[in-house]
């Protein structure tokens, strides 16, 4: 049944080799049917290796890798930034936050000429301010902007320390040498906020404690009012303000009761390590890996292999996961288009940033070239529409 029910996928799905044209912003990007990946690269403080696999008909997530200058003009600092945002509902929200966050955060930097947990926190809250603006303005259009979002992952190495912030459940991990045993140990350095987690869960019935419904367990999945998994987000505004949340906006994202506060948030949990020689290096990944691979499993994957293709080593591997998970071949999975493909993975974003001890405890104040790396997709060309298209339940990361 599985292999009548595949050649009907590859019937129905399998994409004509010229309607896709594949795009990157950074050249030295390469395209393997939906798997983008960029194998190697130089940022400030080391190497680094981008890989991003497209399961979604749009892409809904971004990323991006900054290095050189992190602030407006060419006094510094210098550092290295990466953002991963994993977006839901559509693509919109993850492509603005690909477009403004990095931009606010070398305006804030500037002001306050250094880097700092203030400044990101500023960043991600002008990013936020910045999406509600479009929101509002396109409302009248396309009301459903409202219920599109993403989570919105961050780490800047600056001056030899490494600033975390994390908005939902993508996930950093840092890869820490044990001299005694020579083991790589992994070590989580973001918070996440997915109702899944118990204490997540508390967080918010102790925010609303009049709302006995403000997580429910729906179809085994736990989710805020039934609807969306996380509990921090840039969009989402259908649940931050009562305006949005109303006629014409599809009435499952509607709620029954009118919106009186917020519920969910922007305030990204915000973390600072002072960096060690014997912090080898940092997977930040969408949540998409981490379905299939375990925080140690990963690292051990990047420890045991060249540096050379880690992140698109990563994404392999946890596409092989999913596809034993179905009981199918990898190579069956990977005949299958996007789209469809959502049904047996999410998107999948990796980058893995290589932290050189001689390099990240030089002095942030050294001028260096800047460097940016946008990961990439298929995009359609104009006037090609989605092959049977599905469209994926917005609110699910």
């Amino acid at each position: 049944m599985l292999s009548g029910l595949m050649n009907f996928l590859r019937a129905c799905f399998r994409p004509r080799s010229d309607q896709y044209s594949h795009t990157s912003l950074d050249t030295g990007g390469r395209q393997d049917g939906l798997l983008w990946y960029k194998d190697t690269g130089q940022h400030v403080n080391g190497e680094f290796s981008m890989a991003v696999v497209q399961a979604n008909n749009l892409l809904e997530d971004q990323s991006q890798l900054e290095s050189g200058c992190l602030s407006l003009n060419e006094l510094g600092p210098y550092g290295t930034f990466v953002g991963v945002y994993d977006g839901h509902g559509g693509p919109e929200t993850s492509r603005f936050i690909n477009e403004h966050l990095f931009q606010h955060l070398k305006r804030f930097t500037s002001e306050q000429q250094t880097m700092s947990v203030d400044v990101i926190r500023k960043a991600y809250q002008a990013t936020e301010e910045g999406f509600l603006s479009l929101v509002t303005k396109q409302w009248p259009m396309k009301p459903q902007i409202a219920a599109v979002g993403s989570c919105c992952l961050v780490g800047v190495i600056c001056g030899g320390t490494l600033y975390v912030a994390n908005l939902g459940d993508s996930r950093a991990v840092l890869g820490r040498a044990v001299k005694a045993t020579g083991e790589v140990l992994a070590i989580q350095l973001s918070a996440e906020h997915n109702v899944c987690i118990e204490s997540v869960r508390q967080e918010l019935q102790s925010l609303h404690p009049d709302d006995s419904q403000i997580v429910v367990l729906k179809h085994n999945v736990w989710r805020v009012k039934g609807l969306i998994q996380v509990s921090r987000s840039i969009g989402d505004v259908y649940l931050k303000k009562a305006e949005f949340n109303r006629e014409p906006l599809y009435s499952k994202f509607r709620l029954r009761e009118p919106l009186k506060r917020p519920i969910l948030s922007a305030d990204p949990s915000i973390s600072v390590h002072q960096l060690q020689p014997h912090d080898q290096f940092v997977i930040f990944a969408s949540d998409g890996l981490w379905e299939h691979l375990s925080n140690q499993e990963a690292v051990d994957i990047v420890q045991n292999h060249p540096r050379s293709g880690s992140a698109r080593r990563l994404v392999k591997t946890a596409l092989k996961e999913a596809a034993n998970k179905r009981e199918m071949r990898y190579s069956d999975l990977k005949k299958i288009d996007r789209g469809v493909r959502r049904h047996f993975h999410d998107d999948i974003t990796v980058i893995v940033v290589f932290l050189d001890s001689n390099l990240v405890s030089g002095a942030s104040s050294v001028k260096v070239p800047n460097l940016s790396v946008k990961g990439g997709g298929v995009s359609l060309r104009p006037n090609i529409l989605a092959p049977c298209a599905t469209p994926t339940e917005a609110g699910s990361t």
